[in-house]
């Protein structure tokens, strides 16, 4: 794993502890939701932390697929990777 990979990993650990108000070292990236008795309600707010945490947009036909840790972490670094692939708007000179 990269130390990219591992901060990301690192950052959505500490989103999903503060979330749902429980220590990080009582769960693991290989944690699921129903192993840490995290709800749908539980899931939508930690999907706006971490959207909030990195700056992205989980578009909602991923948020179903969310059983845990792994995906959550799999999930941002591939928005990541998108987010860095797309080229910057133009920014308008004024006259």
């Amino acid at each position: 794993m990269s130390n990219v990979a591992e901060s990301v990993a690192a950052r959505v650990m500490r989103v999903i502890a503060e979330t749902q108000r429980i220590p990080e070292d009582s769960f693991t990236a290989d944690s699921t939701f129903e192993e840490m008795k995290v709800d749908s309600l539980d899931g939508i707010n930690i999907v706006f932390a971490v959207e909030t945490e990195f700056d992205i947009t989980v578009p909602d036909e991923s948020v179903k697929d969310l059983r845990g840790v792994r995906d959550v972490i799999n999930g941002v670094e591939r928005l990541l990777a998108e987010k860095a692939a797309q080229p910057e708007p133009a920014s308008v000179a004024a006259p």
